[in-house]
């Protein structure tokens, strides 16, 4: 499967590299290379501690999801897995990082139908504080309402669901006819008892409030990009184009939302008013501290845990 990952990183690298490389052609390519000039490469530092901020913020969420289904793990141990999914951040909808359930099973003897549902929460959460930003910054700039409200509306509905038994009971009755799914009824009765236990208002309201935290410093790190250029661009609006760009690219479904975040940044602020040449430098920036910086930790966390735990079984 690893070896499949590698190919996978590789293969978004090279899209990558195709899309920035279209949008600095778009803004006139030598004006972007002389972005890249003038912008303060000591600022890097701060940008890829901002980052790591965010991922060991989520790590704490993870971790917190873990004593709420009551898997006793080390702390250490529960860090190095957590840190390994990031190599899974550009696959669809971050749901690669179901490697963490694989080396939960190794580490402490888990059912991957108990812990799999961990991915999911930590995705509506993160979806749940990246919406209450755009959804502030949709208001005071007036832009992009009708897409905002329909994906909060779907995530509302999504928590409501899973956070009723009655429907859940229903459902399996139905689904339960079904020969092949009656086979794995067990599994899936599991999977929805863990999801049901981290969607409960105290672990919800909780690990909502921490994502933000997490997703604002990368937010942040947005804004700092803009400050070094001279744009003069608020927090409030930073973040707002930040947190949509990255809510548009999620629910494509494409890796990493390779194309359509990356896109969305550029266009945003280009739209706003911005040079294309900044525009199109900034979101190489942010993307490089924020998406490819998780991959990176993540390719040294799995090295790390290969020679501290031995090869991940995939069986």
């Amino acid at each position: 499967m690893l070896e499949k990952v590698k190919k996978h990183i590789l293969t978004s690298i090279i899209i990558g590299a195709v899309i920035y490389l279209t949008l600095s052609f778009y803004a006139d390519y030598n004006t972007v290379l002389e972005a890249f000039e003038n912008f303060n490469l000591l600022l890097i530092p701060i940008l890829l501690i901002l980052s790591y901020l965010n991922y060991f913020s989520r790590f704490l969420k993870w971790h917190y999801y873990l004593h709420v289904l009551n898997i006793r793990i080390g702390f250490v141990k529960s860090f190095i897995v957590f840190m390994s999914g990031l190599i899974m951040s550009v696959t669809p909808g971050k749901f690669g990082e179901l490697l963490k359930s694989y080396m939960l099973k190794d580490l402490a003897g888990e059912p991957i139908s108990k812990t799999a549902p961990i991915v999911l929460v930590e995705r509506i959460t993160d979806f749940l504080s990246l919406l209450v930003i755009a959804i502030i910054g949709s208001y005071v700039f007036n832009v992009g309402e009708s897409i905002i409200i329909g994906t909060s509306i779907f995530f509302v509905i999504v928590v409501v669901l899973l956070s009723n038994k009655k429907y859940a009971e229903f459902f399996f009755k139905i689904v339960g006819r079904i020969k092949f799914i009656k086979r794995h009824i067990g599994r899936l009765e599991e999977a929805y008892e863990s999801a049901y236990t981290m969607l409960r208002p105290r672990p919800l309201v909780l690990m909502f409030l921490l994502s933000f935290v997490a997703w604002f410093f990368e937010c942040f790190g947005f804004y700092l990009i803009l400050v070094d250029f001279n744009t003069g661009i608020s927090l409030l609006w930073s973040s707002f184009t930040y947190a949509f760009a990255t809510i548009l690219g999620s629910i494509t479904m494409l890796p990493g939302g390779l194309g359509v975040t990356d896109g969305s940044l550029t266009f945003f602020m280009m739209n706003y008013g911005i040079d294309g040449n900044i525009s199109v430098a900034s979101t190489f920036i942010i993307r490089v501290v924020t998406l490819w910086f998780a991959v990176l930790v993540g390719i040294i966390s799995v090295a790390v845990y290969r020679k501290k735990f031995g090869i991940i079984s995939f069986t």
